[in-house]
């Protein structure tokens, strides 16, 4: 029979091995997971490139978003994670797509097809935001066409039990 001193030790003993173990998964996990500075600073490079390319201070782009000028600041040097409604607001200010700005902040996954020309079709000055948007969607409806129709994604296609005897 144990002592009540025994017990407390045992007890002592094992929430403290729990715990370790427990503290060994979050170290794992939050070491595994994307850094949110990482994400903070591509959207506020990001925000910076499409500044600069639209020729707007930093002062008139915060005026326009209705955002504060030194948290747009922090923003662009990746010292803050916006949220959906301040990358709203700054989109508007750029006259870029929200979605733009959603998807450099992981918010929205990024659409199908090749990452260069998804960028080139967004960079280019010529086209308007609406003309974008159309591109984009013209585009991914031929990558999934193709993808659909080509005979590697077709084999992964499973057939039924009738067809194969």
């Amino acid at each position: 029979m144990q002592t009540p001193g025994e017990f407390v030790r045992d007890q002592v003993t094992t929430v403290r091995e729990t715990v370790d173990r427990v503290a060994g998964s979050v170290v794992e996990t939050v070491h595994d997971a994307p850094s949110v500075a990482a994400v903070s600073s591509q959207v506020g490079d990001f925000i910076r490139e499409q500044r600069s390319a639209a020729r707007v201070s930093l002062r008139e782009l915060a005026r326009n978003a209705g955002v504060s000028n030194p948290y747009l600041s922090q923003v662009e040097r990746g010292l803050r994670k916006p949220s959906a409604e301040i990358l709203a607001s700054i989109a508007r200010g750029l006259k870029i797509s929200a979605e733009t700005l959603y998807e450099q902040a992981g918010i929205l996954d990024r659409r199908s097809g090749n990452p260069d020309t998804v960028a080139a079709i967004r960079s280019d000055s010529a086209l308007s935001e609406r003309h974008k948007a159309v591109l984009l969607e013209l585009y991914e409806t031929y990558v999934r066409e193709h993808l659909a129709s080509s005979p590697a994604a077709t084999q992964t296609i499973p057939t039924s039990s009738k067809e194969s005897a």
